[in-house]
């Protein structure tokens, strides 16, 4: 027993519990940030005065910008080592970059007309920047946090219980106190909101910066003292070379399109305050979901414990998938009324329980993702005796944003194409037949398309529970060397399909 411990010890390095807990918020630290960033739309054209089809392709070309530095901070972070480490100072530059962007983007109003749209554009840069420091790290961070296979998952369940009260809590604190509270998407209403992501973002970044502390050392970036350097032209091998980092990359891509769609405030306005007749249903129906949502992400976590991420991953694509369908189906009959919580349906429970599973299993290998990253870093730190975790991080958040800046944009050609290239739609607008087709659209028919490609990427992805039980075990021999890894000395641990 004490032997097969010892050899455990030896093949990988591990984290206490509460330390996985605590890094894990540094995704939500960010997140809060996504989530506040839904309704720039909102504030754009309500009170900086910018037409609505102009600000959805703005939205989306910024998330373009986003992910074409993406790689640059990437090669930042890797390079980085202070006496600090090499993760805790970059967290909380970010926050901070991420704290000024918006204290400048929702004051625009107060200039002079002429000046409201460069510094707009000004702000969201800077927001971008600052918002990719800080989330890239989340993906980077994990390989140094822990290399267990049956540990890793663990930070999925930690966050996406997080993620639920920051997206299902943040979704209820607009729509149903904000909301009422301003009368609408007014100046109060953005200055408490705010104010309150602002806080609570950076509180949480402290706390992910003391769960990595102990772990933010350079015993634990790739191969310690043993690692190759990594030259600026080495990058572009790298990326070229690592076949599993391009198949996620892109599956991950689409399911994030997927899920950006589903939470983008105006698509809501469109499903739950015209479709169903109350915007209000948002935060309810979120709120009731949140013990759905809480199982989705445990059996996740179990799934990936006994058949790897990759397998967790397609499993719960493919049952994602199953749902909107179903939901799509449904969409073309509710209406305005059909669910209300005041007078429970047969037809209210169903559309209600397929709406949260189709959310759920599309949600969940989004939080997935963040871990299997540790492994593609893992994977490229045993093929060549690199460490390059950053870049590999933001190689995800480069596909991720160039996926999500399509979402804005897709909604803006949408309602552009039915008569709102001026306005959105609000809660008071009346249902027709070209806004419940959108809404089909943004809620069933685009997120099906998109998990079944992603799902078409993941038959290539061959990272599974045993080819990453190789890749260890070359780390754990490679970490045992006596001297510096030279790339030509470097055998393949897996078969690199």
């Amino acid at each position: 027993m004490s032997d097969s411990t010892s050899n455990m010890q030896e093949k990988y390095h591990t984290a206490k519990w509460w330390q996985i807990v605590l890094f894990s918020l540094n995704n939500s630290s960010t997140n809060l940030y996504l989530f506040a960033f839904g309704f720039v739309t909102y504030y754009s054209t309500g009170l900086v005065g910018l037409a609505a089809l102009f600000i959805s392709q703005l939205m989306g070309y910024v998330r373009i910008f986003d992910g074409i530095i993406d790689p640059a901070i990437g090669v930042f972070i890797d390079k980085t080592e202070t006496r600090w480490g090499k993760y805790r100072p970059l967290m909380l530059m970010g926050n901070l970059i991420t704290i000024a962007s918006f204290l400048i983007l929702f004051t625009t109003h107060l200039l002079p007309e002429p000046a409201r749209l460069p510094v707009l554009v000004v702000a969201l840069i800077i927001h971008k920047i600052g918002y990719s420091l800080q989330a890239s790290v989340t993906k980077a961070g994990q390989s140094v946090l822990t290399s267990d296979p049956k540990q890793r998952p663990m930070f999925n369940i930690s966050d996406g219980i997080f993620m639920i009260f920051v997206f299902t809590g943040g979704q209820i604190y607009a729509s149903n106190y904000l909301e009422p509270k301003y009368g609408g998407f007014t100046l109060g209403f953005f200055q408490e909101l705010v104010g309150t992501v602002i806080v609570v973002s950076l509180i949480l970044c402290i706390l992910a910066i003391i769960g990595i502390s102990a772990k933010d050392q350079k015993q634990y970036f790739g191969l310690g003292e043993n690692t190759t350097e990594t030259s600026l032209k080495d990058y572009a091998h790298v990326i070229k070379g690592n076949r599993p980092l391009q198949m996620l990359s892109m599956a991950a891509a689409f399911v994030k399109f997927c899920v950006q769609l589903m939470s983008d405030q105006v698509a809501q306005i469109i499903v739950f305050g015209i479709l169903l007749g109350n915007f209000a249903l948002s935060g309810q129906m979120s709120m009731l979901t949140i013990i759905p949502d809480l199982l989705i992400t445990f059996g996740a976590t179990a799934l990936a414990r006994k058949k790897g991420l990759r397998g967790a991953y397609i499993i719960y694509l493919s049952l994602a998938s199953v749902f909107f369908v179903v939901l799509g189906m449904l969409m073309m009959n509710i209406q305005p009324g059909d669910v209300d919580f005041g007078n429970i349906t047969f037809k209210a429970v169903l559309f209600i329980s397929i709406y949260a599973l189709a959310r759920g299993f599309s949600r969940s290998p989004s939080s997935l993702v963040l871990t299997m990253s540790a492994d593609i870093s893992d994977y490229e730190t045993s093929e060549s005796g690199r460490y390059v975790a950053g870049v590999i991080g933001t190689i995800f958040s480069l596909t991720d944003s160039l996926a999500s800046s399509l979402a804005p944009m897709m909604i803006g050609w949408l309602l552009a194409a039915v008569g709102f290239g001026t306005a959105y739609p609000t809660a008071d607008t009346p249902l027709s037949g070209d806004l419940r087709m959108i809404a089909l659209l943004l809620y069933a028919v685009l997120p099906f398309i998109s998990i079944v490609i992603a799902l078409v990427f993941m038959k290539f992805y061959k990272l599974d529970s045993k080819a990453m039980e190789g890749v260890q075990e070359r780390l754990s021999e490679l970490r045992s060397a006596e001297s510096p890894v030279q790339e030509s000395e470097v055998e393949v641990a897996t078969t690199n399909n």
